[in-house]
């Protein structure tokens, strides 16, 4: 580990003299120091990213790269501020018994086949990150796909990865599956509407082509598994899986979210129909309906806070916000802007190809929130270049989470999929038996998207 925290301090600071030598300020150098100690720190020691994520932003204010005021400003309170609501009101539908009910509907279906089972499990998984989050899709998946899988006595490990890759190709879909969808949104200036039409349509076919992959690549499994179906039957199985009927708190629950859903998605008009500011009600429903839940369970209010609120996970995103943020404040944003526009030739078909391959590949080493923030401030800065932005925040967005399929730790959902299967089932997934069909999917579906933002012009 001392090693590790040696070559970490090295690599900071020799980043830190070249960019000095190379003409940037103290200032300028000092912000690409800190910001690369955060990520790299990620990237070598998970479990202390907050704490270098504090020091970092400690060290900034002291020397005056920044100012407090600016701090909160680029701390994207209203992200951090939305996450937050969205997080109560998954606390509520889980306690409410919503994601066994959901799944337990589905799986009713008869005549089960192996490839059935391979498409149900992938767009349910998809489907419910798109409005629960990756996370809170994935875990409820796991569960169930276990248990299916110890029914049939076949091995579980290629539908959970199956469901972790629909799942992440998923949350590409709306603003809600992922952090960086509503990270993206709220500085594009994107709304509900542009992603249902933008980037929805593209995630399924990209799901599609997901599905197709793996029913290829998984097919001897597939195979096993309709010859135990057919022993076995598939009727039984609802049996063992746990029934949750819609009572009245479920129903409440249902309508309070679906309300919610409601105005997020129309939240563009009606901003402009109540002359409120762009992402107003996108921004506040989830405080608003997280406050009426919290009224309406009084008892409980304490507890949804307390541990539905990843607050950790929240304190280092908005920690890392500001020191993306102070690189936009001291211009390092712009150098490197302007560097890669000479580059390309400010062609923004080029440098869509560059953000799009950029962030796959970084989002499957580095956790997707740490390269899109890093990114953000540097595709903000195009602007000054008088350069279309559109097709970049879209190469951004499917960059990050496509690019989560590629490796294991590739995502939040793939770490926590394998930590429930090596719990429940000590069942430890090998680097390179997820790495083969995580990286054919990720390199599929990225060409998918490559092609459609460079081809289809509305999204330029």
């Amino acid at each position: 580990m001392l090693k590790k925290f040696i070559i970490l301090i090295a690599i900071s600071l020799g980043l830190g003299i070249l960019t000095k030598q190379a003409g940037l300020s103290l200032h300028q150098a000092t912000a690409i120091s800190i910001f690369s100690v955060s990520i790299l720190g990620t990237l070598f020691f998970w479990d202390f990213r907050l704490g270098f994520a504090f020091l970092g932003t400690s060290i900034l204010l002291f020397t005056r790269t920044i100012d407090l005021e600016n701090v909160i400003k680029f701390a994207s309170l209203d992200v951090i501020l939305f996450l937050v609501g969205m997080m109560v009101l998954v606390g509520l539908m889980k306690e409410a018994g919503f994601f066994a009910w959901i799944v337990q509907l589905i799986l009713r279906i008869k005549n089960m086949t192996a490839k059935k089972f391979v498409v149900i499990i992938s767009v349910v998984s998809a489907i419910l990150s798109t409005t629960t989050s990756e996370v809170v899709s994935i875990i409820f998946m796991v569960a169930a796909v276990l248990e299916i899988c110890d029914y049939f006595e076949v091995d579980p490990v290629p539908y959970i990865i199956i469901s972790v890759l629909a799942t992440n190709v998923g949350s590409a879909a709306t603003v809600l599956g992922n952090p960086i969808g509503i990270l993206i949104a709220s500085k594009a200036g994107l709304t509900f509407e542009d992603f249902i039409i933008k980037a929805f349509p593209l995630s399924m076919v990209c799901l599609f082509a997901t599905i197709s992959v793996a029913i290829l690549w998984y097919r001897k499994s597939i195979a096993q598994m309709d010859s135990h179906i057919k022993e076995l039957g598939a009727n039984e199985i609802l049996i063992r899986l746990i029934s949750v009927p819609p009572g009245k708190e479920l129903k409440i629950s249902l309508a309070i979210f679906g309300i919610t859903l409601f105005f997020i998605s129309l939240h563009h008009r009606l901003e402009l129909l109540w002359h409120l500011e762009p992402n107003t009600i996108l921004l506040t429903m989830p405080l608003f309906s997280a406050g009426a839940v919290m009224i309406w369970k009084w008892n409980r209010a304490r507890e949804y806070i307390e541990k539905d609120v990843e607050w950790w996970t929240l304190l280092f995103f908005m920690l890392l916000f500001a020191q993306a943020g102070t690189l936009k404040y001291t211009g390092a944003t712009d150098v490197l802007a302007r560097n890669l526009a000479n580059v390309t030739g400010n062609n923004v078909y080029f440098l869509t190809g560059i953000v799009l391959w950029i962030s796959t590949i970084g989002s499957s080493i580095l956790d997707n929130v740490v390269l899109v923030a890093a990114f953000i401030p540097v595709i903000q800065s195009f602007q000054n270049l008088n350069l279309n932005l559109q097709p970049l925040w879209w190469a951004l967005l499917f960059g990050g989470c496509l690019g989560g399929n590629i490796t294991l730790v590739g995502s939040t959902a793939n770490i926590v999929a394998l930590g429930i299967l090596e719990k429940e089932k000590r069942i430890k997934i090998s680097f390179f038996r997820w790495f083969g069909i995580g990286l054919t999917v990720g390199v599929v579906t990225t060409v998918i998207v490559w092609i459609a933002l460079l081809t289809l012009p509305f999204y330029h």
